[in-house]
């Protein structure tokens, strides 16, 4: 059949044109909606106008009886976890080992530390020692003991916490430096504390005049009161040792 050729990409006459949805479709589709919606509001405006209006309830509540009978019994002090800890924070440290020695430590004849004692413990004290004030520092309880060359060192620091749990705060960067050093032998959770923690390190740390010494730690949280348990020794020190010390010293809190 003879005719004119359809070129590609030409329109055929005879097929049915598409139709483009372009943004004069869109218009008059969002202008549609719209109108919908000023007429809904509107007639839900006329019927809400014809209703009477609704009484809003009262203000005053009936008057709550009182239950009647003794209030409960006072918790025993046996119970009382904060009673303990109001109380001689030094009575709470685990007792010298049968053999060992006192450890003299300057400052700590009476087992106290004071806020500006207790920061001469960490590389830079002038900033501690700001930032315990920040932290509401109450008190801390220390004990040591020395036992042929290894030393122990407990310290329990107590918080005001009126404005933040400073305590567990106090731990928790303890834990931090702890575990980011590459010489941790492993961590140990310590039993009955949740989030409480012992490290014990491969390599020495700490020189005391010509003698190298390893050190193994522990971290724990009760309360307001951070537990800090610190093991030096000339060879590594075991991890049941430290985990040892650290769960019977949580167990007297």
């Amino acid at each position: 059949m003879s005719g004119t050729p359809v070129v590609p990409g030409d329109a055929d006459p005879g097929a049915p044109r598409p139709r483009r949805r372009g943004r004069r479709t869109a218009l008059l589709i969002a202008g549609a909606a719209l109108l919908g919606v000023v007429a809904g509001a509107c007639t839900g405006y006329l019927i809400q106008a014809d209703r009477e209006p609704t009484a809003l309830p009262s203000l005053s509540q009936p008057e709550l009886a009182r239950a009647g009978g003794p209030g409960p019994e006072p918790l025993p002090a046996s119970l009382d976890r904060r009673l303990k800890t109001e109380g001689d924070l030094r009575k709470l440290l685990l007792k010298k080992p049968r053999g060992a020695k006192d450890s003299a430590w300057s400052g700590r004849s009476d087992g106290w530390l004071d806020a500006a004692d207790y920061a001469e413990e960490f590389q830079q004290p002038a900033a501690e020692f700001g930032k315990l004030i920040g932290d509401e520092f109450r008190r801390a309880a220390v004990t040591g003991w020395r036992s042929g060359y290894q030393a122990v060192e407990i310290r329990l620091v107590q918080f005001r916490q009126e404005e933040n749990p400073a305590a567990f705060d106090s731990v928790d960067d303890h834990q931090f430096w702890a575990e980011n050093k590459d010489d941790v032998d492993s961590s140990r959770p310590v039993p009955g504390t949740g989030s409480g923690m012992a490290y014990s390190h491969t390599r020495p740390r700490t020189r005391v005049g010509s003698v190298s010494l390893y050190v193994a730690e522990a971290h724990a949280v009760r309360g307001d009161v951070a537990m800090e348990i610190w093991i030096y020794d000339t060879r590594p020190v075991p991890k049941a040792k430290i985990l040892d010390l650290a769960e019977r010293q949580m167990e007297r809190l």
